[in-house]
């Protein structure tokens, strides 16, 4: 299957990826987000969406029933993207911090090793309201992790937000053969990291804001101040801030705080990521051969969004280009519906796997609308061995009751889901089901017949 959205140049396909992060202030979703995913944009589609959020309303009795639950924020995002073709592939919540990624269905076969973990660093390390939570998966056979942070605020605190992001860097992820966080080929951390602008006063700091002098303010800059500094942060990338900072403003302006407190401005919310092999070349000397090199990362926009004022930070977006060299070029499953599919019959599914896939007995297939929104947003599924009718060494055959095939058909696709690799490894491509004709012609007699025996009383309306 051919991934869609992706280019090619010989060998190596393109990605192009949207990470969001935007510090809520622990409002409700605004009522339009297609600026913010610049899903009106002219050029090629996203293949991968990271959305990184802030200060999620975590109260406990929101808390409590997001548990149960997906929250606002999760059903806001899926009910956008998932009519458009994206699945919501992981999400981890810590209190107010919320990452979610979402990815096209025909990238699905390729990604695996999917795992999530989250760090407090809150109230030292036993509160959640501060910390990072992680995403990391295996893309097309390349390690990438997402790092969504919330550090600690105010301007003299910047020894402790670097300590924070140090402490969340050394992380693990539970599982074998799981690189740590910077043995990732590509890592991307972002969040309300909370650095400020030191030295300069409020007043040189608006001016320079009001005028678009923003070069005026990098130098002052915490973050890029720790950058020269700090050995460890030297391997981050950021592109330019080119934008204006986007903390603090009154709700739904995009004035500077007007309180009594009257925070300065300041570039809170930022988006950096590192490329694994660029740092190695870096200590090394002697040229980087390119051929060496399977995967970069071209940075094609780094903007804020003004228009958005539900709460006091400003989101900002960074689009990507993951240009790599796939290491995997085949599913692990592939599989088709057989025949014509209808609620009027028991239905046929074949699949095929590749030698070394490791199966399990609770390994089962999905049928799943098209605009599905996750991996358990499926209609009905079969087990791959309890439901199997046929086995030679090329192809498998599993079926599905005529009761659990939807009446009224549709355009669906199936998915063959692994429990040892907790993952889709192979979807089919988009089919109709045909609608049942027995039950349609059974409601069509049943409408005739109430026709039928409807009281003849309109007639005698008339003589009154």
């Amino acid at each position: 299957m051919e991934p869609a959205g992706s280019e090619h140049r010989g060998a190596v396909r393109e990605l192009r990826l949207h990470l969001v992060t935007w510090n809520v202030g622990t409002a409700s979703p605004p009522p339009d987000v297609t600026s913010l995913l610049q899903l009106n944009s002219l050029g090629p589609t996203m293949d991968m969406y990271v959305i990184g959020l802030q200060e999620v309303n975590s109260r406990i009795t929101n808390f409590l029933s997001d548990l149960a639950f997906d929250d606002p924020w999760s059903i806001f995002f899926m009910t956008v993207l998932s009519p458009l073709g994206y699945i919501k592939l992981s999400s981890v919540r810590m209190q107010g911090l919320l990452l979610l990624v979402f990815v096209k269905h025909v990238h699905l076969p390729f990604i695996r090793d999917i795992h999530t973990h989250y760090t407090r660093t809150g109230l030292y390390g036993y509160w959640g309201n501060k910390g990072g939570v992680t995403v990391r998966m295996s893309l097309y056979g390349h390690t990438i992790c997402f790092m969504n942070c919330h550090l600690p605020a105010h301007m003299e605190n910047t020894e402790q937000r670097l300590d924070d992001f140090e402490k969340i860097l050394e992380m693990q992820f539970e599982g074998e053969n799981i690189p740590s966080t910077l043995d990732h080929d590509v890592l991307f951390w972002f969040g309300d990291l909370n650095f400020r602008i030191a030295d300069y006063g409020i007043h040189f700091v608006r001016e320079s804001i009001n005028n678009k002098r923003y070069n005026l303010l990098w130098e002052k800059d915490q973050l890029n101040m720790a950058k020269k500094k700090e050995a460890f942060l030297q391997e981050f990338i950021e592109g330019p801030l080119q934008f204006k900072p986007t903390y603090k403003f009154d709700l739904y302006s995009d004035v500077y705080d007007t309180s009594e407190k009257k925070r300065k401005p300041a570039w809170t919310d930022r988006i950096l990521w590192r490329v694994k092999n660029l740092c190695q070349h870096a200590s090394k000397e002697g040229e980087f051969s390119e051929e060496e090199q399977t995967i970069s990362v071209t940075l094609n926009n780094y903007i804020s969004h003004m228009s958005y004022g539900i709460s006091d930070h400003k989101p900002v977006t960074g689009t990507f280009g993951l240009e790599l060299k796939p290491l995997l070029s085949d599913p692990l499953i592939t599989l088709n519906p057989e025949g014509e599919w209808s609620a009027e019959h028991d239905v046929l599914i074949s699949y095929s796997a590749v030698p070394e896939f490791p199966s399990s007995a609770w390994d089962w297939i999905g049928l799943f609308k098209v605009a599905f929104r996750h991996v358990n947003d499926y209609v009905t599924y079969a087990w791959v061995e309890d439901d199997e009718i046929s086995s030679n060494k090329d192809s498998k055959q599993v079926y599905m009751s005529a009761a659990e095939i939807p009446d009224m058909g549709g355009e669906f696709l199936l998915c063959y889901y692994s429990n040892n690799l907790q993952s889709i490894v192979g979807i089919s491509q988009p089919f109709q089901i045909q609608p049942n004709r027995t039950l349609i012609e059974k409601d069509l007699t049943q409408e005739e017949n109430s026709w039928m025996q409807k009281p003849d009383n309109l007639e005698s309306l008339d003589e009154f």
